[in-house]
């Protein structure tokens, strides 16, 4: 009989393992946000923009496409999985996987339930079903990715916001807050990305823990991160 006991840790503090893996990137189109996350180690884009063929990442071109008499032939999600299961295969090389970009992810998440229960929108599903089906498959799809243990970067496109009362304008990530919450709970650091004329500008606007350069091992993945104002506590 087993000992249950056997499968619990020792009751003892543990070292944490500090290292970020897992990426939050926004910014206005051009600013640089898919050039950055090119250069992380042996990256594979599923790509939604349909310009991975201007890039030197290996990319997967991520869609719906329907029958003609509009059903669907391919569904995004099913999509996901296979490529997902195809990476959890022995002898890959792929080391980072980059989502450009998780907003048209969620549309196309969306667009396959409603085709799926024959809705035009997801209230449309009766008992707020189809919302449940949404986010519970938007939450497997970014469990499923952390859990390969690879860098995974999720790019998003960002929105301005003028507040009535100061006229200033601040800059948020277009993916809705309810998504934005369920992705960015999966990462270690949230990345603003701008340009000012000819200088990029990339902003730690949120991260996990206090990291340090030390804590990531890989050099070219420390020196991308060692460029994001913010990212480390002992930057000088």
């Amino acid at each position: 009989m087993t000992n249950l006991q056997s499968i619990l840790p020792e009751d003892k503090p543990q070292t944490p393992i500090l290292e970020p893996h897992n990426f939050f990137l926004f910014g206005a189109p051009m600013a640089g946000k898919s050039y950055f996350a090119s250069f992380f180690p042996h990256p594979l884009s599923l790509n939604t923009d349909g310009n991975a063929e201007q890039s030197s990442t290996p990319a997967i071109q991520i869609r719906n496409t329907f029958n003609a008499d509009g059903s669907l032939k391919q569904n995004a999600i099913s999509q996901l999985s296979e490529i997902i299961l195809a990476l959890n295969q022995p002898n890959v090389t792929f080391k980072t996987v980059i989502v450009d970009v998780i907003d048209d992810i969620c549309v196309m998440m969306e667009q396959a339930i409603c085709k799926q229960y024959g809705a035009q929108c997801l209230a449309d599903i009766p008992y707020g079903k189809g919302y449940a089906l949404l986010n519970g498959t938007l939450q497997e799809f970014v469990l499923e990715l952390k859990a390969l243990q690879m860098n995974t970067i999720f790019v998003s496109r960002e929105l301005d916001k003028t507040d009535e009362k100061t006229a200033r304008t601040s800059y948020v990530p277009s993916l809705k807050t309810k998504y934005y919450d369920v992705v960015t709970g999966n990462c270690d650091a949230v990345i603003h990305f701008s340009k000012i004329g000819d200088e990029y500008i990339r902003q730690v606007t949120q991260k996990r823990a206090a990291y340090k350069k030390d804590d990531v091992k890989d050099e070219r993945v420390r020196k991308l991160l060692s460029s994001c104002t913010g990212m480390f506590t002992n930057e000088k």
